[in-house]
């Protein structure tokens, strides 16, 4: 009888970039964390676990499955065999038992060696508590803003260096530069979310680098993207479209549609920007075209994540805007608000003020004024980040050039408070 593969396990595996010796590697680990001595866990234990041909492993990999990846067994696919009852061990709280491995796990390669001339060895265990952290700041980026995630990127960027003087195989070396690259984009993108545009330079050169020795295609794309931005917010927009033409070139967008539409979606705003508006638009339809061929359960990078039908949306409304279609771009805002998830806060309200900028440049500025208001209402009392405020600036400019002055004046008195406070 077939057996049922482990989609779960073969998803989590996916998503962290994990190969089945990593895996078998990583548990190992984990068993000499709190055991003291190396796991026997071989890439054919690992084959059976996906396979389905065995459902529940033994006690002591199913306790490192759980340090390695961070969630039950049973989270991972895995099925107790009958209704055997657990051992006492086994019945102690999972999260308890769980924080107990992770925290030894982590803690075994970091720690001094019996021989102070042998290096500590450095294993998947730190690649992925690297990556845990990384991903924990970019889902706090989406909720509040960049605001002092500049620090703590660069903090682990910096970690990520310090284990390259540990005990490592070639493959964890290159993990550990591809995380010091994303954590030190990440740096970047602090900056430019926050309108410090001075340093972001020196930040993506650096991260560029670190892909490069990394030999990670995807980090240098989304490098490429936010090279793109960082050229867009100081209105250099050649450099704007050349950045997006690198990220199309960029290996990751030839293998995935995803960032393909990504890079597209970004090239398009540069050359609405720069005057190009035939080839914006066209641009806009090679992004959604790769879009629609992108197959949204396929697991994708924790950056990248904030990317989909809805920010295309959102994107297109820039860029219909900017070329002079304000009806197309309120309906592209709006089916964006309608699709983009609740923890994306941040962008609810960049796409609220892109709304009230399409509203404003149809004429209906009573309108605008209202849906504009509404940006501080959803940031309540988070801190507006620097794009934002800059936004609102040139709604300001826009309202004042194509709004009675009463309205206006009206406008800047009620939100002066807000604004400054933020």
């Amino acid at each position: 009888m077939a057996e049922n593969k482990n989609e779960s396990l073969a998803a989590w595996m996916a998503a962290h970039q994990m190969s089945v010796p990593e895996l078998a590697g990583a548990v190992n680990e984990a068993i000499g964390a709190f055991t003291g001595r190396m796991g026997a866990t071989s890439e054919r234990t690992v084959f059976r676990w996906l396979s389905g041909e065995n459902q529940w492993p033994q006690e002591r990999q199913r306790r490192g499955l759980e340090s390695v990846t961070g969630l039950t067994v049973t989270t991972l696919g895995f099925t107790p065999r009958g209704k055997t009852s657990l051992i006492p061990e086994q019945q102690e709280d999972s999260g308890v038992l769980r924080r107990r491995i992770l925290g030894a796990a982590v803690a075994l390669p970091l720690s001094s060696s019996s021989s102070s001339a042998r290096p500590s060895r450095v294993g998947t265990c730190d690649v992925i508590r690297l990556r845990d952290d990384v991903e924990r700041l970019v889902a706090l980026d989406a909720e509040h803003g960049g605001h002092g995630l500049e620090q703590a990127a660069l903090a682990g960027a910096a970690e990520a260096l310090r284990l390259q003087k540990g005990s490592a195989t070639l493959r964890v070396r290159q993990r550990l530069y591809a995380l010091a690259a994303d954590y030190t984009s990440t740096a970047a993108w602090a900056l430019i979310d926050s309108g410090r545009l001075d340093g972001a330079d020196h930040r993506l050169d650096r991260a560029l680098a670190l892909a490069g020795l990394a030999q990670d295609a995807e980090i240098v794309l989304k490098v490429w993207n936010l090279r793109a931005m960082l050229a867009r917010q100081r209105r250099d927009y050649p450099e704007a479209i050349a950045a997006g033409r690198a990220a199309q070139a960029a290996t990751a967008a030839r293998r995935s549609p995803l960032h393909a539409s990504l890079a597209h979606a970004r090239t398009a705003i540069g050359l609405a920007h720069d005057g190009q508006f035939r080839a914006a638009v066209r641009h806009l339809g090679r992004a959604e075209d790769a879009l629609a061929k992108a197959d949204p359960a396929r697991p994708r990078s924790s950056w990248i994540a904030f990317y989909g039908p809805a920010e295309l949306h959102s994107l297109t409304a820039i860029v219909r805007d900017v070329v002079g279609h304000p009806a197309l771009a309120e309906a592209a805002a709006h089916r964006a608000l309608a699709a983009l998830p609740a923890a994306y806060r941040r962008n609810r309200a960049h796409t609220t003020l892109r709304l009230a900028l399409a509203q404003l440049h149809q004429g209906d500025a009573e309108q605008a004024c209202v849906t504009s208001g509404k940006v501080f209402t959803i940031m309540g009392s988070t801190p507006l980040p620097g794009r934002i405020r800059l936004l609102l600036g040139d709604f300001q400019r826009d309202l004042i050039a194509h709004a009675p002055a009463a309205l206006a004046d009206a406008w800047t008195d009620r939100h002066r408070n807000e604004w400054s406070r933020s």
